[in-house]
């Protein structure tokens, strides 16, 4: 007889691996996320534990192509690995703000660009252990500098532009290393390109 707690039978029923949550009750609120304490019980296994989730803002990430085929990058200092990154323009979905005016407000206030054309290549749950939220990523065609920067307070922000060509490049010598803008430039690769075995 297998184990119920780690068999796995394909695409068999998911709601069977659900948890039934018996209280979730607020910790602490942070302004970026707010922490919760989760007590739940499996009705397979009887089994009743904590858990603690981050309630986060859904999130987007922008890749903006200028009409020479750039891409709009930034620089940023990030406190959690405590040196400076290099990303592409996103942020925090406000309260009652749909996803593709997010983006193209955090592309405006964090590098001036703008642009016309707008396609929503991907979606993904960051980190679903811990998080509730998703990242979207939509792409920016033609996207050119027309407004003055006006970044969060407490965000210092350099704009630059490299060829789309020398991004893969970045992205394998680790110059380009946040997994969150990784997964964005995955998503353009995929709406490009099928996925294939490497030679």
């Amino acid at each position: 007889m297998s184990d119920s707690r780690s068999s796995d039978d394909g695409d068999g029923d998911p709601d069977r691996l659900r948890w039934r949550v018996v209280t979730r009750t607020p910790v602490h609120d942070y302004r970026i996320f707010r922490s919760l304490a989760v007590r739940a019980a499996h009705p397979r296994t009887g089994d009743e534990r904590s858990f603690t989730v981050l309630d986060t803002p859904d999130w987007v990430n922008v890749v903006a192509l200028t009409p020479a085929d750039e891409v709009v990058l930034i620089r940023q200092y990030r406190h959690g690995a405590d040196r400076v990154h290099v990303e592409v323009p996103g942020g925090m979905v406000d309260p009652g703000e749909d996803h593709g005016a997010a983006a193209r407000r955090e592309l405006a206030e964090e590098t001036g660009y703008t642009a016309d054309s707008w396609r929503h290549v991907g979606t993904v749950e960051p980190n679903p252990a811990i998080h509730g939220n998703r990242l979207y990523t939509w792409l920016a065609l033609d996207a050119i500098p027309t407004l003055v920067c006006r970044p969060d307070p407490g965000e210092v922000i350099t704009t630059f532009t490299v060829p789309l060509a020398e991004v893969t490049a970045m992205l394998r010598d680790g110059r380009i290393d946040h997994a969150l803008v990784i997964t964005a430039f995955a998503h353009l690769a995929l709406a490009a390109a099928d996925l294939r075995r490497p030679q």
